[in-house]
């Protein structure tokens, strides 16, 4: 198995960004308790505080995916849903770097 990242840009409806911000930080909050994530982080862009970006390091693609199915996750994305214009996933396969332990 190999690790996964993954950046998500969203960009919310005008004047929602903080509100759809909180909302991703609840799914980071709920993320500490599960095993295969090892990574993730709610940013806001400095120029444009409607669009969201997250990162996300996964022990593998399976552990991601076992993510969206886990309790409160349908509950986080229905309230979310309204206040996102756009999404844009960029997946990603890590190689190597500070804080990246390719071992796990």
């Amino acid at each position: 198995m190999s690790k996964f990242a993954m950046y998500g840009k969203f960009t919310a409806h005008p004047g929602k960004g903080d509100e759809l911000a909180k909302i991703l930080l609840e799914a980071a909050e709920q993320s500490k308790d599960f095993d295969g994530c090892e990574l993730y982080i709610i940013n806001t862009a400095e120029e444009d505080p409607d669009t969201i970006w997250v990162t996300e390091l996964w022990r593998d693609v399976e552990s991601h995916d076992a993510s969206l199915r886990q309790e409160g996750a349908g509950e986080l994305i229905r309230r979310a849903r309204p206040l996102i214009a756009g999404v844009q996933p960029i997946k990603l396969r890590p190689l190597g770097g500070k804080g990246f332990d390719r071992s796990n």
